[in-house]
């Protein structure tokens, strides 16, 4: 990891937390985390799972596109860092992907292809209650995180946690697995308006959800809705891409 400041540390975590103040968007939050994460780390990519009402661990996240589709080669093989520090409770350091097709035979290949070649995979956890994954894809085995990288992610990693569970939320009784649920909804619909975004303008995917996300800011909208209104009103295209 790259040397940080404590400003600059002290911000991200500042903004995760003020996230957390008033209702949220769920999806939102995630990506920032994503984002937040991928950006201290420097060149790495991150992505983020969630279990659902089964406990079966789902993609809600990703700092690209690339890394989305490794987090789905995981949920689908059922093996991979994410699923070991889920199932674990416990983090996945400095794994060597190419040193590591024993462990994970489907998936370490598939990650090496992808470029990738270290990987470390954090809980989402408060206490004893495991909710997700966090997974820190690198292109350089050299260079690892040493014990204060570990701390720092793990902390993100730990208010992500905090704010998915918080009390208030559960003094509503509003229930977590319900919540993510709805997240699982939303995610799919944001899925399909990145790539009818994407299809129609000429553009990447990963560029299509930063032209959905900047629209839902500048608006104060959710993501969801925005990409509601792309998939049922074509003609409205072109006020979200300004295009």
């Amino acid at each position: 990891m790259t040397t940080i400041s404590a400003q600059r540390l002290a911000k991200v975590f500042v903004e995760v937390a003020d996230t957390l103040v008033d209702e949220f968007d769920l999806i939102d939050f995630l990506h920032m985390l994503t984002d937040r994460t991928a950006n201290l780390v420097g060149a790495s990519t991150v992505g983020l799972l969630l279990a659902d009402q089964r406990g079966r661990l789902q993609f809600m996240a990703a700092s690209d596109e690339n890394t989305k589709l490794l987090e789905l080669f995981q949920v689908q093989n059922h093996e991979g860092p994410c699923l070991d520090a889920y199932n674990t409770a416990q983090p996945v350091i400095n794994a060597d992907l190419r040193q590591a097709a024993a462990r994970w035979p489907r998936f370490a290949p598939r990650a090496t292809a992808a470029g990738f070649r270290a990987v470390h995979a954090f809980p989402l956890s408060l206490r004893k209650e495991v909710i997700g994954a966090l997974n820190v894809f690198g292109t350089e085995v050299g260079g690892g995180f040493d014990d204060g990288d570990v701390q720092i992610i793990q902390a993100l990693a730990d208010v992500a946690a905090i704010g998915l569970l918080q009390e208030r939320a559960i003094s509503r009784g509003e229930i977590l697995t319900e919540q993510l649920q709805g997240a699982l909804n939303s995610r799919i619909v944001i899925e399909q308006a990145k790539g009818a975004i994407a299809q129609a303008h000429g553009i990447s995917v990963d560029e299509a959800f930063t032209v959905i996300r900047g629209h839902a800011r500048r608006n104060n909208k959710r993501l969801v809705d925005i990409a509601q209104i792309a998939l049922t009103d074509p003609a409205s295209l072109a006020t979200v891409t300004g295009r």
